[in-house]
């Protein structure tokens, strides 16, 4: 019977191949955030200061999926301290060869009131876009389903106020049974 642990591996063996980054050193909110701010300032050629980057979080972090697909789409637009804008973008749409792909694996994100643990995470330019739940064989991808909607729907949960927030596929698997959805507001 293979493990779930024997299933992530394999599954970060194959996206190495298709060369993804293996980001093991990526396994909390802090190290998300530091990846993400070295990630944005190398696409946008910037080196924002520490206020700046706290200050970009608080603005691009919204419990608004559309807003962040959204932001993820467009150039935005930020002040930086002495004033003038900075025209960026999260995602390089025209070359895409420019941006990074990295994988992590249990990822755990702590907040006020949970503390969820991730499979399997794609990020592209240091942002969480893609989350995989992995189950043994005899699991049904239903409960792995079930699973990503607790978790969506806790109150305290970090897809609403943290980098979580730009989450945009959940795949599940099973190895014999993959499923997928898009993430949306709780009212959709």
């Amino acid at each position: 019977m293979t493990r779930e642990a024997e299933i992530e591996q394999e599954l970060i063996k194959k996206l190495a191949c298709l060369k993804y980054s293996n980001r093991d050193d990526i396994r909390d909110r802090n190290s998300l955030e530091n990846n993400f701010r070295e990630k944005f300032d190398a696409l946008n050629q910037v080196k924002l200061t520490n206020a700046e980057f706290e200050r970009l979080l608080e603005e691009i972090v919204t419990p608004d999926v559309f807003a962040s697909a959204e932001r993820l789409r467009n150039w935005n637009t930020f002040e930086r301290e002495d004033g003038t804008p900075l025209h960026y973008q999260l995602v390089n749409l025209k070359d895409w060869c420019k941006n990074t792909f990295e994988v992590v694996s249990q990822l755990r994100m702590n907040t006020r009131s949970s503390h969820h643990r991730y499979d399997v995470i794609l990020l592209i330019n240091g942002l969480p876009l893609v989350q995989i739940e992995l189950k043994a064989l005899q699991v049904s991808p239903r409960r792995a389903m079930q699973q990503i909607i607790d978790y969506r729907n806790d109150p305290g949960n970090g897809y609403g106020n943290s980098l979580l927030c730009f989450m945009q596929l959940f795949i599940v698997s099973n190895r014999s049974q993959t499923w997928y959805f898009a993430n949306n507001n709780n009212e959709h």
